[in-house]
């Protein structure tokens, strides 16, 4: 048969989220018709504000949305990390030309409805992707030839293969691994204020950490430094379920009595927070069975101490175009091909990320211990220990395993 003649493969994306639409358009970049089923009635993205390093841009360059990414983010200058108790300086990265020299790419800032629209647009406008909304999958079943998954309505869905990128609570997973998350007890507050409600002395163009004892600060400027992202989390005192609620000010400030009047001033400004409880899995040794795989998310929940878990989806996504066009369209070999690649690689990310954490919420001699490990770190070293994870780039996504 000649390659005109060839049908076409087609693959069902479910989740129209940062990492279904980025896994959508890099599998459509390799000539694969994709149906994208999302759950919600549009396709959309809640939350605030996310930090994109270097490695994130690399995969948008990869997936041909960079620039429309780079037109809504905000470059900053610094990334610092503040003792909460004192508001003494802990540590300060430069990410302003150094770090683009360094890694190939800026450091920067973006809500995250706006990283979102940048990759929607280019799925918009992909003739071979269809999206279609208010269908939840709820089950998944594989023969030799393909795979079928099936909505709320008992709708069916046929493919050669399926890519979960359903998030934490992904039904992709639960039928391919079905194993349990972790709770990790610790909460996420998360609000938007406008700058003429940001203490001034806090406008600061750079992501800040204000570390303290089993809770932290974060703040940075979003959307031409018009509005700034606010971000508290702590070590909640209840029994929590992974989920999403509208959160109160007064528990907010129940957690946060005893640290320093600058970054205290931050939390009577927002008039509304969102509340997450987060969670995250263990990693697992395999993601892929058969024709059906799963990504971010889904694949690897991770806590957000890193601030990785986006850089990670857009990361997965160009690799499994690579994988697939690698493998010349052989699912099955594609994927086994992409958890080879990626699943070592998540899971140094969620490991150290729970690391960072304990580092963050440090107290006592541990808090001293931590206020001591970057003192007279050149930039240099700093980026030398950044390497691993901002050096990731796209045309070595499968070095090593292929």
């Amino acid at each position: 048969m000649s390659e005109a003649n060839k049908p076409t493969r087609n693959v069902i994306v479910v989740g129209g989220g940062i990492g279904g639409l980025a896994a959508a358009l890099a599998l459509a970049r390799q000539g694969i018709r994709v149906q994208l089923l999302e759950q919600a009635a549009e396709i959309g993205e809640i939350g605030a504000g996310i930090q994109l390093a270097a490695n994130a841009f690399n995969a948008l360059d990869a997936l041909g949305v960079g620039e429309a990414a780079r037109s809504r983010a905000v470059f900053t200058d610094h990334m610092l990390m503040k003792d909460a108790l004192d508001a003494t300086e802990v540590a300060r990265i430069d990410v302003g030309e150094p770090y683009r020299q360094r890694f190939g790419n800026p450091y920067a800032v973006i809500h995250r409805a706006d990283i979102h629209l940048s990759i929607f647009e280019a799925v918009q406008l992909n003739p071979l992707i269809q999206f279609r909304t208010n269908t939840q999958v709820r089950a998944l079943a594989q023969d030799e030839t393909g795979v079928t998954v099936t909505d709320q309505h008992g709708e069916r869905y046929r493919a050669d293969a399926v890519i979960g990128c359903d998030g934490v609570k992904s039904a992709i997973r639960q039928a391919l691994i079905g194993d349990e998350h972790h709770v990790t007890g610790h909460v996420v507050y998360r609000a938007v204020v406008d700058v003429q409600n940001m203490p001034e002395d806090l406008q600061i163009n750079a992501p800040v950490v204000w570390a303290g004892p089993h809770c932290h600060l974060v703040h940075y400027p979003l959307r031409g430094g018009q509005q700034y992202n606010l971000v508290v989390t702590f070590h909640s005192r209840e029994q929590e379920q992974w989920g999403v609620r509208e959160g109160s000010k007064e528990e907010v400030l129940s957690y946060f009595e005893g640290i320093h009047p600058l970054p205290h001033q931050m939390l009577d400004r927002p008039t509304s927070w969102k509340r997450w409880a987060t969670a995250d899995r263990d990693p697992v040794e395999r993601w892929s069975f058969g024709r059906a795989t799963v990504l971010g998310d889904a694949a690897h929940p991770m806590t957000q101490y890193l601030a990785q878990g986006a850089c990670q989806a857009l990361e997965d996504a160009v690799t499994l175009g690579a994988a697939v066009a690698a493998t010349g369209g052989n699912f099955e070999a594609a994927f086994a091909l992409y958890d080879k690649a990626r699943i070592p690689r998540t899971a140094r990310v969620l490991y150290s990320a729970r690391e960072m954490g304990r580092l963050y919420h440090a107290k006592g001699v541990e808090r001293l211990v931590r206020n001591s490990l970057w003192v007279g770190r050149t930039q240099q070293q700093f980026y030398d220990a950044l390497q691993w994870l901002h050096g990731w780039r796209a045309e070595d996504c499968l070095k090593g395993v292929v």
